[in-house]
C-alpha cells in the first residue's frame, strides 16, 4: 500500500490546463508545454498515495481492461516508473489513449469515492505512460517465434490496433487495413488535436511497425479487395470497422445546406490542424468562422465540435441536448460503484458556448438560397413530448449533428462476407467473438455498438485471444471481457 494514511492526509488534485485565452488560439493539447504527463509530475506521487489498496478493488470492475490499478499506484508512489509501466502495459496496450480520452469508469467505481473524491486514476495512468516514453521504457516487443499464420485486421481504431498488436506479439503475420490515408481510425481524424495530439498515435504505430505489424492505408476493403479475396489470402480476419453510420434527424428542412454530421466536420478540421494543406478529393472545408453554430447532441462528440468551432472563430455556439440537465452529484438511482450520469464540464465547455437541455429540434428553417438560417426548437418534458408554448428559433448558419452512431456500414465488405447481423444492425458474434462466417471475428463497436475507447481496446485484446486459439489450438493471450460484458450502470 502506498501510504496507509494518504487518503486521510491528501485531497484530490488534477492537472492544470492552460488559460482559455491562450489555448483557443492554437490546436495544441490544452495542457502546458510538455503535455499532461509532465504537468502532473509534481503532484502525482501524492495523488498515488491516496489509493487505499482495497481488499476488493472495485476499480478493477469499473475498468473493462481489468487494469491492476492499486499495484501501479503503489509503484508510482515509490518512484518505480519502469515497473509501473510494465504493470500497466500488462493489461492496456495504449494507456496514452485511455489516459487522455477515457471517461474513467474506474474512478466512479473507486472505493474512496463512496464518501470522498476518488483517486485520480486516469491522471496517474497518463503520467506513467508519458514518463515511460520519455525514459525509453516503451520498446518493441518482438514475438518469440512465428506461427506461419496470417491475419487481416480491418480497421485501425483502438480495437483493431489492440487486436493487431496482440496477434503480432503472439507470432502471427498481421496486416492492418485502413481506408483513410493514415492509420488510427477515429483516434486520428475523429479526436481533435487539443484533446490528444497525433504524435501520441504516431509513436505507438511506429512501435507496432518495429514489432512486425504491417499497415496498408488508403485501401477501401470491399472495393479494392473483396471479402472473398481476404478470406482466400488470410487464415483469419478481424472486423474492427467501427460503428460509422450516423444517427440522423428526420425533421422538415434536414436537406438544407449547412447541416452536416459531426464526422464530416471534425475529420476535415483535424487534417488541417495536423498540417495538411488540402482535403481528400479537393473538398471545400466546412468552417464555423463567423457563423452562428448549433450542435445537436450533448456528448463527447458534441464537445469536440464545440472546441473546434471556437478555434475556427464561430460567432456563437449553442449545444442542444434532449435530456434534462444532469445533477452535479451522483443520483440516488445510480449508486456506487455504477457509472453515474452527472453534469460534466469538458475543456471545450470551459472555453465558451451555451448548453441548452431538455430541448428538441422541430424544424430546420432555410433562406432563399436553400441554406439553413435557424432551428425551430421546443422544450420537452420528462416524456420527451413538446411543452406547449415553448417553441422558439435559434439562428444558425451551420448545424452539426452529434447524436451518435447506429451500426457499421452494411454495404461492401459486410455484405460480401455474408456475416449475420443482430437486431441493431451490428455484426453478430458468439462468445468467442466469432461471426457467423468461419475464420471471421469481430471486435469493438462493429459488434458491441457505439461504446468507449476502453471497451474497444478490451474487445480487441479478447478477440485476439480467440483468433490465436482458432489458429493454434490454444492461447496464452489475455481475454479481459466476453462480448456479452456490459458497463457497471444502474
Amino acid at each position: 500500500m502506498a501510504d496507509p494514511k494518504g487518503f486521510l492526509k491528501e485531497g484530490r488534485q488534477v492537472a492544470t490546463r492552460r488559460s482559455v485565452d491562450e489555448r483557443v488560439g492554437d490546436w495544441k493539447e490544452v495542457y502546458p508545454d510538455g503535455g499532461i504527463g509532465k504537468t502532473l509530475l509534481p503532484i502525482i506521487t501524492t495523488q498515488a498515495s491516496r489509493c487505499m489498496d482495497c481488499g476488493i478493488p472495485f476499480c478493477h470492475q469499473g475498468c473493462p481492461l481489468g487494469n491492476i490499478i492499486p499495484e501501479w499506484n503503489d509503484l508510482v508512489f515509490r518512484n518505480d516508473w519502469e515497473a509501473a509501466i510494465e504493470r500497466l502495459h500488462a493489461t492496456n496496450n495504449f494507456p496514452e489513449f485511455t489516459g487522455r480520452l477515457c471517461p474513467a469508469p474506474c474512478e466512479t467505481a473507486c472505493v474512496l469515492g463512496i464518501n470522498q473524491d476518488p483517486v485520480t486514476i486516469k491522471n496517474i495512468e497518463v503520467s506513467i505512460i508519458d514518463k515511460a516514453w520519455e525514459s525509453g521504457f516503451v520498446r518493441p516487443v518482438e514475438a518469440e517465434w512465428l506461427s506461419g499464420k496470417t491475419v487481416a485486421v480491418i480497421g485501425s481504431g483502438p480495437a483493431g490496433l489492440a487486436a493487431a498488436q496482440q496477434l503480432t506479439r503472439a507470432g502471427h503475420t498481421v496486416a492492418v487495413y485502413e481506408r483513410a490515408d493514415r492509420a488510427g481510425g477515429l483516434l486520428r481524424y475523429g479526436i481533435p488535436e487539443f484533446k490528444m495530439e497525433k504524435s501520441q498515435v504516431d509513436r505507438r504505430l511506429e512501435q507496432m511497425k518495429k514489432e512486425g505489424t504491417v499497415f496498408r492505408t488508403g485501401v477501401n476493403v470491399g472495393e479494392e479487395i473483396t471479402g472473398d479475396q481476404l478470406r482466400e489470402r488470410y487464415d483469419a480476419v478481424v472486423l474492427a470497422i467501427g460503428s460509422t453510420v450516423p444517427r440522423g434527424l428526420p425533421v422538415p428542412g434536414a436537406e438544407l445546406g449547412g447541416i452536416h454530421q459531426a464526422m464530416e466536420f471534425l475529420p476535415q478540421a483535424n487534417r488541417i490542424a495536423y498540417g495538411d494543406t488540402e482535403l481528400p478529393g479537393g473538398a471545400e472545408q466546412i468552417m464555423a468562422t463567423g457563423k452562428n453554430v448549433v450542435i445537436i447532441g450533448g456528448g463527447d462528440t458534441g464537445a469536440d465540435c464545440l472546441g473546434t468551432s471556437i478555434r475556427q472563430g464561430a460567432a456563437s455556439i449553442t449545444q442542444l441536448e434532449i435530456m434534462p440537465r444532469p445533477t452535479e452529484e451522483r443520483p440516488a438511482g445510480q449508486p456506487w460503484p455504477t457509472y453515474p450520469m452527472t453534469y460534466k464540464v469538458s475543456s471545450a465547455h470551459e472555453e465558451g458556448g451555451e448548453r441548452v437541455y431538455a430541448t428538441s429540434t422541430v424544424e430546420f428553417l432555410g433562406d432563399a438560397n436553400g441554406n439553413v438560417r435557424a432551428l425551430k426548437v421546443t422544450e420537452v418534458g420528462p416524456d420527451f413530448k413538446a411543452i406547449e408554448g415553448t417553441e422558439r428559433e435559434i439562428p444558425a448558419e451551420l448545424v452539426l449533428m452529434a447524436m451518435g452512431f447506429l451500426h457499421p456500414e452494411k454495404t461492401g465488405l459486410v455484405e460480401q462476407l455474408g456475416v449475420e447481423l443482430d437486431e441493431r444492425g451490428n455484426v453478430k458474434r458468439d462468445l468467442d467473438y466469432k461471426s457467423s462466417v468461419e475464420g471471421v471475428y469481430v471486435a469493438g463497436d462493429a459488434g458491441r455498438g457505439q461504446s468507449l475507447i476502453v471497451w474497444a481496446i478490451a474487445e480487441g485484446r479478447s478477440a485476439a485471444a480467440a483468433v490465436d486459439k482458432f489458429l493454434t489450438g490454444s492461447t496464452t493471450l489475455p481475454a479481459p471481457i466476453p462480448p456479452t460484458a456490459r458497463p457497471l450502470m444502474a
